[in-house]
């Protein structure tokens, strides 16, 4: 597999990982309606970061020009994740979670190799043009880890 096709399969997986955890999200929106805003935002956060994968996909660049740490180093892991979070939407897609299985399963995918990578990412100094633009368009999202153990502890759902 040549270095591009490699990029490629991993913003593929990467892409897909933004789009099934918009998707849970948006599941959880849907059933939990005491946290719906705090869902829909990561939600709509999931599919950003989609979006963005998916504008630098299109770009024309060689490897050189593409940031390195964007996308997680282990596909495998990747994979694994996104067949995990596709079970899970599969099976609260018609009998959802309870509301502390729902948070304690997205701080547990938050953590997993794909999400905490782009974190990761986000935090890293870079001199790529790339990097930089994804910065700036995501500055406003924050670590959804933190965020839900923050959401989780002020309204006293209990860390499993």
């Amino acid at each position: 597999m040549t270095m591009r096709e490699q990029i490629q399969k991993h913003l593929d997986e990467s892409i897909q990982l933004e789009l099934n955890l918009a998707r849970l999200y948006t599941i959880f929106n849907d059933s939990l309606s005491d946290d719906e805003d705090f869902w829909w935002d990561l939600a709509m956060e999931e599919q950003g970061h989609a979006t963005l994968l998916q504008q630098e996909k299109k770009q024309p660049q060689q490897k050189e020009f593409f940031p390195e740490n964007l996308l997680a180093k282990d596909l495998q892991s990747l994979v694994d994740t996104n067949t995990r979070i596709a079970e899970l939407i599969s099976a609260w897609s018609t009998t959802p979670p309870a509301r502390a299985e729902a948070f304690n399963i997205a701080y547990e995918l938050e953590m997993a190799a794909g999400e905490s990578h782009f974190q990761q990412f986000l935090d890293s100094p870079t001199n790529s043009v790339s990097a930089n633009i994804f910065k700036q368009l995501n500055q406003e999202d924050r670590d959804h880890a933190a965020r839900i153990l923050q959401y989780m502890d002020e309204n006293k759902i209990i860390k499993q």
